[in-house]
């Protein structure tokens, strides 16, 4: 099962038809991606799921249904454990962002953090699970393809939040605060913390 977010529902692709209730089932090969993100900002709706019976190419259809923006960034953690967060659109968030041209992945990740936050001295500890959401910008709807890095840094200095990219608050959160943030976060980052 794999879940694509619109705003904090998910479409979820699965090879499992189940009873409708409170969510859609659609067939993934002849669905139209136009009517489900309309359907899903209904307050009825709390999923769609699209079937397919080949759970290895699930993921390859749904990405040719719209163009895709291919990010990274990391969940990084200090010396003391905490966890480095942004606010950005009034809501908290794990640093991240569009990749370059002829940019590694993890390049990208690390160049992200660095950007948005001003924290240095990173480095990657290991990959974690990719993120998928679907945004509008000038009208037209995209898939963000987020790939996630766990990344440690002894790094203690100040912090300074990238204010050209909406960001006005960084901040290192112990796990109480943490649970705080989560409250005023997005699905996948919710998902990727806990």
């Amino acid at each position: 099962m794999i879940q694509i977010f619109v705003g904090d529902k998910p479409i979820i692709l699965t090879t499992v038809v189940e009873r409708e209730t409170n969510f859609k089932n659609y067939l993934l090969d002849t669905v139209n991606i136009g009517k489900i993100l309309k359907e899903i900002k209904t307050k009825e709706i709390a999923a769609i799921r699209l079937i397919d019976s080949e759970e290895e190419d699930m993921l390859k259809k749904f990405l040719k249904l719209l163009p895709n923006v291919i990010a990274a960034g990391g969940k990084v953690f200090n010396s003391n454990g905490k966890i480095l967060f942004i606010y950005r659109n009034n809501k908290w968030d794990l640093p991240k962002g569009k990749a370059e041209s002829r940019e590694t992945i993890d390049k990208t990740a690390i160049r992200e953090v660095e950007e948005e936050t001003g924290v240095s001295g990173l480095s990657i500890v290991k990959p974690l699970e990719m993120t998928y959401h679907i945004f509008k910008r000038n009208g037209k709807h995209k898939i963000k393809i987020t790939y996630w890095f766990e990344m440690q840094t002894d790094f203690n200095g100040q912090l300074f939040p990238q204010e050209k990219e909406g960001i006005t608050k960084v901040e290192w959160l112990n796990d109480d605060q943490v649970k705080v943030a989560l409250a005023n976060s997005y699905a996948n980052i919710k998902l990727l913390v806990n």
